[in-house]
């Protein structure tokens, strides 16, 4: 087997299986995405791709993705992490630093769309899968690179995770303006950030492609994302030059926007025109501040956040969550009872997994009137389909041996193991 992979995408590749139609299949049903990402925010934003129809094959090591091992789930190569990440993929255990592991990837990127990868621009150059490497043999393929920062910056082989991201774009020291310690918050808001902005810079390539025939690299370097998250709201006065008020959106950051304690629990009420604040002040009793000047104009709700605040929740805990929930709709007022982790779970239908049993199916947040997104293939495990991915792409089963016994590929022997 030689290092040329030819320039020519294969068609013969299988199909996944569609409920009836190509439009059932999903919007971007015949799109083929190679994806070379790991832990939270490629994997992502390849598993949206493919909730919206398109072929993913996730290339891993013999190791697996390290979102197999995030925290416990019915299989040991399985988390509950991965069993939706990882839906909707096929894949194949490739050792890219082998001459061959390197040509059977190239073949596979001969046949597809897009390339995602979380690689950093280093390791990429010296595994000789850089873009103008894969471009050889793709010419028409979107290539997309994610990680911590730009080419630009001079820092784009630095290290970055989620934790990492969230301290440089700033969101410790939104902690510190609430009078807190700097912190981070619960939850990997960079990683899935990136992620979704992976997935809408991809479908701009691919409009793009479909009108001029041009693929194109993408850069996607997390600080970036989350420096533009952060300060949509938070740049505030300080984004006129010169500043008119020192950045941070002071609605936002007053540490008496919580959950509210009701009688018999915990709510959260929004009250956001003075038509609500009246409303609420009145059913509690205070009629005392139904002119209070303090929420008769938008400027001054916001300028007096901090108190507003305060005295709502002082009135909410004066009766049942179930009393303000029916007295907020009835007059317009946003608000929810506030849920635990475990009432999200609760919620979300229960599918079947062929290797791991019963777990609940995080479903495509998106309704599409015609081209609906759907899980039409569960998480595969390691290498669970490589052979038939290469034969798909040209390889003989001679071929595909001959890379299994040099340790370019690995193939589940049992798949149920």
């Amino acid at each position: 087997m030689s290092d040329d992979v030819g320039s020519n995408p294969v068609s013969n590749r299988a199909e996944d299986p569609v409920p009836s139609g190509d439009a059932a299949a999903g919007p971007l049903h015949g799109v083929r995405v190679l994806d070379l990402t790991s832990v939270i925010m490629g994997p992502l934003a390849t598993q949206v791709l493919g909730d919206l129809g398109a072929e993913v094959i996730s290339v891993e090591n013999a190791e697996g993705n390290t979102n197999r091992a995030m925290g416990q789930g019915a299989h040991p190569e399985l988390s509950g992490v991965a069993m939706n990440l990882l839906r909707n993929k096929r894949s194949i255990a490739l050792d890219l630093k082998h001459p061959e592991g390197r040509a059977a990837f190239l073949r596979l990127a001969a046949s597809s769309d897009v390339l995602v990868t979380n690689l950093r621009p280093g390791p990429l150059s010296r595994l000789r899968l850089a873009y103008a490497d894969v471009k050889a043999h793709a010419p028409r393929i979107i290539f997309c690179r994610a990680h911590g920062y730009s080419v630009a910056s001079g820092r784009a082989d630095a290290p970055a995770y989620d934790d990492i991201i969230q301290s440089a774009s700033g969101i410790g020291d939104l902690f510190g303006r609430l009078g807190m310690a700097p912190m981070l918050l619960p939850t990997l808001v960079a990683d899935k950030v990136s992620g979704l902005t992976i997935t809408y810079a991809i479908l701009a390539a691919l409009f793009h492609r479909e009108r001029s025939g041009s693929g194109q690299e993408l850069e996607i370097p997390m600080i970036d994302v989350m420096r533009a998250f952060v300060l949509t709201e938070h740049g505030c006065g300080a984004i006129p030059e010169p500043p008119v008020a020192s950045a941070g959106y002071p609605r936002i950051l007053t540490p008496e926007r919580k959950p509210q304690r009701t009688a018999d629990g915990w709510i959260n009420v929004l009250p956001y025109r003075k038509e609500d604040y009246q409303a609420l002040f009145h059913a509690g009793g205070r009629d005392d501040l139904l002119e209070d000047p303090r929420f008769a104009t938008r400027a001054s709700r916001i300028e007096h956040s901090d108190s507003l605040y305060r005295d709502v929740s002082a009135v909410l805990a004066g009766n049942t969550t179930e009393h303000w929930l029916q007295l907020c709709a009835q007059a317009g007022i946003p608000a929810t009872r506030a849920a635990s982790i475990q009432d999200l779970v609760d919620e979300l239908p229960v599918a079947e997994h062929p290797h791991a049993g019963r777990y609940r199916r995080i479903p495509p947040p998106v309704r599409f009137g015609a081209t609906p997104a759907s899980v039409r293939r569960a998480a595969p495990l390691i290498g669970e389909h490589g052979a038939e991915v290469l034969a798909e792409v040209g390889y003989s089963s001679g071929e595909i041996d001959a890379l299994r016994a040099c340790g370019a590929l690995t193939l589940r022997s049992d798949p149920e193991a």
